[in-house]
């Protein structure tokens, strides 16, 4: 799931850049940056809440994240 995400950033990315450079402007390439500020606070997120499921769980499973109800 982690995984898909990056890609799909990675993705988005790309097409900004691609777009701003058969238009001509930067718009695309400042919009890349912000994505990319978005895509690091996803990253370290995401590698937090996978590390506390690791430490409770024992695992790193979809599935067993959803045993995890207070």
């Amino acid at each position: 799931v982690f995984m898909c995400l990056e890609i799909m950033l990675n993705a988005v990315n790309l097409t900004f850049v691609s777009f701003s450079q058969s238009v001509g402007n930067l718009q695309g390439q400042l919009a890349v940056f912000f994505v990319m500020v978005v895509a690091a606070a996803e990253a370290s997120i995401g590698l937090a809440i996978i590390i506390a499921l690791f430490r409770s769980m024992k695992s790193v499973e979809t599935s067993s994240a959803g045993e995890m109800k207070h």
